[in-house]
This record gives C-alpha cells, structure tokens and sequence, in this order.
C-alpha cells in the first residue's frame, strides 16, 4: 500500500481565518535574487542576469544551452524560481575559449530579458545566492477582524514563522515522498543521480518538518532549549553522524525519530552527513500595505528559506493555477 504523507503542518500564530487568492497573475508573485557577489569580469564561466516572466528556471537554462553550444549540466543557476512569477536570476555558462561569446540577446523576448552579461571564476550551484527579495500580491483579501489581523501580521513579520520546508519542496501531492520512501525504504534504484538526490533532500527535509512541527506544538520553536548545540533554535538535517544535540533538545528529536528509522537509517547509508537548519524563519526589510481589496507583503530570504512558510500563516490561499484550495 502506498504510503500518505501529510503536509498538513501545525500553525504557530492559529489556523488562519483569512482567505485570498494567490498567483492570480505572475506579477503577484516576484522575486530578485541576490547574488551577495560582485562577478569579477573574468574567468572561465559567462555569468548571465535574467529577467523571467512565467517560464521555468530549467527551460530558460536549456535555451542558454542551446545558444551557447553547450551540455545543460555546463549552466549553473543558484536555485529554481517558480514559473508562475515574474522572476530575476543569475545563470553561469561553461565557456572557458574566450573567443567565443555568444550573441546573448539572442535570446530576448516577451517573457526572457538578459539584463547584463559579465565573466567569473566558478560555476552557480544551488543555494549560492545570498537572498531572495519578494514582492507579493494576495488578492481579494477576506478577513472579519481587520485590526487583530493587522497586528498578527505585524508579529509575523517581526518576530518570524516556523523555518518549514515549502511544500514545493516535496513535489506535486508529495511525490517526491512516495518516491524517496521507495529509496529509502524499499530499495528502489534510480539511475539518475540528480533525480535520487532530490528525492533524498525531500525526505531530509520531510523529517526536519516533523522536528519543527513538534517544537510547533509545545510552544518552543522559538526557544533555546537545554543540550541546543547552535546558538539559536534548531533542528536536524539527518545523515552520519553522531547529533550534537544533547540532553532535553536531544530527547526531542529521538521521540519524534522513533517512528522514522526506516528514513533515518536509509539517509545515513546514503552517505549524507547530519547538519543542522534554524528552526525560525524572519524576514528581513519586511513591510505590508492595503491596496483596495488587496495585500501586498515585502520581504527579503536568505537562500534555502521559503516564502510560502510566511503567506501559510497569513491566510487560507484559492491558488489560481489550481482547483482545489491549498495551504502553502
């Protein structure tokens, strides 16, 4: 029997009785990646800053493949961005002959833009920005107490929500899970390194939301418990290694492990080493405002932080490229 797995996870300001939609458009949703980096004009990968209105982060890398002559796995980018949004990120290309510089404005049209062009020494990997700037419209905005949710957006803001994994780290109705159940469980072999990767990172961080969503329930998420190894509130990444939580923040984490051998066991043999991941999220140069029956939310992410553990906590959103009403 294939296994459920819930992305229900507990709220730490309240089941939210706002409600919204969300991504009625690509514009509701933008984001500017930051380098944290100044590209040095020189050296062997061409480093492209582009402008994206409703296309994946993987095509646009293909149709950078495609002009420059080379394999996709010679474009590096720091991290997907979603689709339905309007979007600036950076790409790297492999081109060490100098000579030969591809007409990059080749590849400008309605929804890509090459914004500028520059040379660096070493290939994007993910996670190699340094933050996410967020611009956010949720529109038609239903709430029955305007003034107790102006204050509790305020608290979100300043004081920060469950550092969750998004969803969309977990694939389509949690796919990524079965599939890494599947790994880790069953033995299943996926020739595809990149894609057996992916679902080990689902499941890793499948677990730390477990971790999270229990420190959730007992009001500590904030808290630095006795035996927290970090300076701040923390919880697993799991892989090899001894943890180095001990006493109350390690017995913790043991309970809600129990029921998760089989994955944990499974990640260790899969040559991961144990980290360990901030247990709260805060936003940084946060701001809100009314537009009519709209929402606007500004914030700023560090890389590997998800703007969708904010809005979650704002308000249930009607999703426009869906059905169904989801929780994000």
């Amino acid at each position: 029997m294939q296994p459920v797995f819930s992305l229900d996870f507990p709220y730490a300001y309240g089941h939210p009785t706002a409600t919204a939609s969300f991504r009625v458009k690509p514009e509701d949703f933008q984001v500017d990646e930051n380098l944290g980096f100044e590209p040095t004009g020189e050296g062997e990968h061409a480093y492209l800053h582009v402008w994206k209105r409703g296309e994946n982060t993987a095509w646009v890398a293909e149709r950078i493949a495609e002009l420059a002559k080379v394999a996709v796995m010679d474009v590096g980018y720091c991290g997907r961005k979603d689709r339905h949004a309007v979007t600036t990120q950076w790409f790297s290309i492999y081109l060490p002959k100098k000579e030969f510089e591809p007409d990059w404005d080749l590849l400008n049209s309605d929804s890509i833009k090459v914004l500028s062009k520059n040379r660096h020494q070493h290939k994007l990997r993910r996670g190699d920005h340094q933050s996410n700037q967020f611009k956010i419209c949720l529109r038609d905005f239903v709430v029955e107490n305007k003034p107790a949710f102006e204050e509790k957006i305020e608290d979100i803001l300043r004081i920060g929500v469950p550092n969750y994994y998004g969803e969309q780290r977990f694939g389509r109705g949690g796919n990524n899970l079965v599939e890494a159940h599947a790994i880790l469980v069953e033995s299943k072999k996926v020739r595809d390194k990149q894609k057996r990767g992916l679902m080990l990172s689902a499941a890793r961080s499948y677990l730390f939301n477990q971790v999270v969503a229990a420190r959730v329930l007992d009001n500590t998420w904030k808290e630095i418990l006795s035996g927290e190894p970090e300076a701040f509130p923390s919880a697993p990444l799991w892989g090899r290694g001894r943890s180095t939580a001990t006493l109350y923040t390690l017995a913790v984490e043991t309970k809600v492990m129990e029921n998760w051998a089989s994955w944990t066991n499974g990640l260790e043999h899969a040559g991961l080493s144990q980290e360990r991941r901030a247990l709260a999220l805060k936003p940084e140069a946060a701001s809100w405002r009314w537009l009519e029956q709209d929402l606007e939310v500004n914030f700023t992410l560090g890389s590997g932080e998800f703007a969708t553990t904010i809005l979650r906590e704002l308000a249930v959103l009607h999703s426009a490229l869906k059905t169904e009403t989801v929780s994000v």
